[in-house]
């Protein structure tokens, strides 16, 4: 099983030192990734679902965040979960991306999309909201383009995009892999017909997690794709057992993402440290 650590600025603030802290932790304890979330916008009575945002809610953007971190780490994978793909232009997305792979040496791993849940948020970057999963399915299919295009330049003509022999340099150390995060039979199809895997959202009962996971594999085949090559991600808290773990993996699950419980810096990193004791992460020399 593969670990990952979610920070979210919004629970734990937006101090550089704290930030840089705990990646660092996440880092030497043997922790495989470090994820951040994404918000562009926020407004009053924001809600999904019972939970409603505080308008003032702090968070920052994923990527800036993740350029800090891998300035201040060595081997930890880079990840969002998520970012929220129909409010970014794919060719300026492709740019920042490949950026970021390269300058942290090829550790922008665990790219994870979503397409928003708030209707606000869409309207506040001008996307209709109805059109924010075929925005999402255009962009992936424009990342990639560019990401394998050459000198010659790369085309694209679709719905929302279009453009004709447009080149983007530098390029990922390797191509990207793009994770599909969401809560909904629309995500898991979109992970199985574009992903390469799925970060299935936390709100969900067991029997429509497993009718998800079974649609992205169904969705992969019918597109002549392997689902078995598809990563599987969930959810899951600092303080579960090797048993619970256990689990998981009989459910099929490739990494769990955990997060701190507490805004106390030593009591975070105190977290990490336990949860790599109990879980066996290696620690780096």
């Amino acid at each position: 099983m593969k670990f990952g650590l979610s920070y979210s600025t919004a629970f734990a603030g937006t101090d550089p030192a704290t930030l840089t802290a705990v990646a660092r932790q996440a880092d030497d304890v043997g922790f495989e990734s470090f994820y951040l979330p994404e918000h562009v916008a926020l407004y009053p009575g924001a809600r999904v679902g019972d939970a409603e945002f505080p308008a003032d809610l702090q968070i920052a953007d994923p990527l800036e965040c993740l350029a800090f971190v891998a300035a201040s780490t060595t081997k930890i994978l880079l990840g969002t979960g998520v970012l929220l793909l129909p409010f970014h232009h794919p060719v300026v997305l492709a740019k920042r991306l490949a950026t970021l792979d390269v300058l942290s040496g090829g550790r922008m791993r665990l790219f994870t999309i979503g397409v928003s849940s708030l209707p606000g948020e869409a309207a506040a970057v001008g996307v209709d909201f109805a059109t924010r999963g075929r925005r999402a399915n255009e962009s992936i299919d424009i990342l990639r383009a560019l990401w394998a295009g050459d000198a010659a330049g790369t085309s694209f003509h679709g719905e929302f995009y279009s453009f004709d022999q447009v080149t983007s340099f530098p390029k990922p150390l390797q191509t990207l892999p793009i994770h599909v995060g969401g809560s909904s039979a629309a995500a898991a199809r979109r992970a199985g017909r574009q992903g390469d895997g799925y970060f299935a959202g936390g709100l969900l009962a067991p029997a429509e997690r497993q009718a998800q996971l079974e649609l992205m594999r169904e969705t992969a085949t019918a597109a002549g794709r392997d689902p078995d090559a598809l990563e599987y991600t969930r959810w899951a808290s600092i303080h579960m057992e090797p048993g619970d773990v256990e689990g998981y993996a009989d459910q099929g699950v490739d990494r769990l993402v955990v997060s701190p419980t507490s805004t106390e810096l030593d009591e975070q990193l105190g977290q990490l440290e336990s949860f790599a004791a109990v879980h066996g992460l290696r620690r780096s020399a």
